[in-house]
């Protein structure tokens, strides 16, 4: 047998072509990039600078104002003069005794009102004979206005503290009710039915399944309470008060000192501004289950 004779031409015929290999890339450099939550961090930030500035360029204009000459010291002390007097008040020991006396009536208003409140929005959203005996007069009363009920009281009530806290509670009392009630009466009848397919007793129903659903709008009530309270807070305190920020705008008044009222006006503000931030605070951590919180 003849051997066959190895030809290199023949494997390079059998051969099958070679891919063109892909020229190198090089890997462009690492770019960080800025997440959704920094971005949102300084849209925050810039808007609480926006309401500061626009705080700042109100007091801005009425410095300017004052100092030009277009408003009358007075009518309207200067943002200098009412701080200058402020702290005048704070020093000589004016001031202090009339924040205190003025925050405890509302605090014994919102101690008193938010709990009576609340007891009546339980009792008129969870059953029927409370929904006819208390809702009714609650909705009738609460048109009344609280500032027209002010002469009956004195008549009931003489002119000491009593009538202050008494219609700072009324105020109080309104807003609590009516989103308490408004709430309990919007949680599913789902939940209900299945706490009592669980074998829930009544009271474990309110408080696993009512006060839970109506928290939201209790807290709103609360909120819109706190505000209320400061409102009639200024007109409680002009029944013969011998304390407190309106026994000083009183006394302010007989004597055209306009800026010592700005002064007590402006620390109802910011005690009314404290109180409403305290009341967001426990609503975040009340309220953490909620999305969006």
């Amino acid at each position: 047998m003849t051997a066959v004779e190895h030809r290199p031409e023949a494997d390079a015929a059998t051969t099958l072509p070679r891919r063109a290999e892909a020229p190198t890339v090089e890997a462009p450099p690492l770019v960080r990039l800025t997440t959704g939550k920094q971005d949102t961090r300084r849209r925050r930030r810039f808007t609480g600078l926006e309401r500061f500035l626009g705080v700042v360029l109100f007091f801005a204009l009425w410095e300017l104002a004052s100092r030009v000459g277009w408003l009358s010291s007075t009518d309207l002390a200067a943002p200098s003069k009412v701080l200058d007097v402020g702290w005048d008040m704070l020093r000589d020991g004016t001031l202090g005794p009339a924040i205190w006396a003025s925050l405890q009536r509302v605090l014994w208003g919102l101690a008193i009102g938010i709990p009576i409140a609340t007891a009546l929005a339980v009792a008129a959203g969870l059953t029927r004979v409370g929904d006819d005996l208390i809702d009714r007069n609650i909705q009738m009363l609460r048109f009344v206005p609280v500032i027209g009920l002010q002469s009956l009281f004195i008549l009931w009530l003489g002119i000491g503290e009593t009538v202050k806290i008494t219609l700072i509670v009324i105020g109080v009392a309104f807003p609590v009710y009516v989103n308490t009630y408004s709430a309990i009466r919007q949680i599913n009848p789902g939940y209900m039915e299945l706490s009592r397919v669980v074998g829930l007793g009544r009271w474990q129903r309110i408080r696993r399944v009512v006060l839970p659903g109506a928290m939201p709008g209790f807290l709103v009530g609360v909120r819109l309470a706190t505000a209320v309270a400061w409102l009639i807070l200024v007109f409680a305190e002009q029944i013969n008060a011998t304390e407190g920020l309106g026994a000083l705008i009183i006394k302010a008044q007989t004597f055209f000192q306009s800026d010592v009222i700005v002064v007590c006006l402006l620390v109802y503000a910011v005690l009314g501004l404290v109180t409403d931030t305290l009341v967001r605070l426990l609503e975040k951590g009340v309220l953490r289950w909620q999305p969006g919180r």
